[in-house]
């Protein structure tokens, strides 16, 4: 028996690490996607948050090895280069008030906020807002990263604090509120990650010390298939992600987002998904 268990084990890691991987950098809210898929494999209790921090330090990884030029012009530009100063400043700039709202929020958010009327709610409401800022004119000012102001910056950085409500999506709130701030397509969604690279690997170190008793040894293999498969599945959805907008607006995650909304109202409504035992 423990060897068909440990299979099950090996393919709920795989198919989370899959749903992480897919959906963490794009607009339609990793967390929804991921608590409705872990009830339905039933994978939950205190190995599951320790397996969550790991897959997102994998899918994060994919997003820094995707820019790792960029990253590494930056990071020797620092010292001499203006521009590279001003682009470090400006992501610095947008990820602070995220900080200070989660440090104070955080567990109040998770108490109040957790809940299947909420995530709906903020999918639907998010892809409303998403159709708008699609339909509006767009007075783009910044092309490039490299031309984002500081007041850019803060605005992503205060945009991307609504992304506390869960089901609002971190990259979603970011790369509309980019829109909305006159960042083009292409420099709102690069700028989004970047700015997820500090953000969640911040969360992640941060979850990870406050629950470093639920990291256990045996547990290894299983968190090493779901960091693997995350890493590979953001890899594919950030490189496919840069290529979609180039030639497409983002209107069908919005619709996508509105949809699944719907569909995790309906779960609740009809109890398809034990939303009750949900935790982020």
């Amino acid at each position: 028996m423990g060897e068909l268990m440990d299979l099950w084990t090996a393919a709920q890691a795989l198919i989370l690490g899959i749903v992480e991987g897919l959906t963490e950098f794009l607009p339609i809210s990793s967390t929804g996607h991921q608590i409705i898929v872990a009830d339905l494999l039933d994978f939950g209790g205190e190995r599951a948050m320790a397996f969550n921090i790991i897959i997102q330090l994998g899918a994060i990884l994919a997003v820094v090895w995707e820019f790792r030029r960029k990253i590494l012009d930056v990071v020797i530009g620092l010292p001499t280069q203006p521009k590279a100063q001003r682009f470090t400043i400006n992501l610095l700039i947008a990820f602070l008030p995220a900080v200070v709202l989660g440090v104070i929020f955080a567990d109040l958010i998770h108490a109040y906020l957790f809940n299947p009327i909420t995530v709906a709610t903020a999918l639907v409401v998010g892809g409303l807002i998403m159709l708008w800022a699609e339909r509006r004119q767009h007075q783009v000012h910044a092309e490039t990263v490299d031309d984002i102001t500081w007041k850019d910056a803060l605005k992503v950085g205060c945009a991307q604090c609504l992304a506390m409500i869960p089901g609002t999506s971190r990259s979603g709130s970011t790369i509309i509120g980019g829109l909305l701030f006159g960042l083009s397509r292409k420099t709102a969604t690069e700028f989004s990650f970047f700015l997820a690279m500090p953000t969640m690997v911040g969360a992640a170190v941060y979850s990870g010390y406050k629950y470093r008793h639920l990291f256990q040894p045996d547990d290894f293999p299983v968190f090493a298939i779901g960091f693997v498969t995350a890493f590979v599945f953001a890899m594919i959805a950030v490189k496919g992600l840069l290529k979609f907008i180039a030639s497409h607006s983002y209107a069908a995650f919005a619709w996508y987002r509105i949809a699944f909304g719907l569909l995790i109202l309906a779960t609740w409504q009809f109890g398809w998904v034990d939303w009750t035992a949900a935790k982020p």
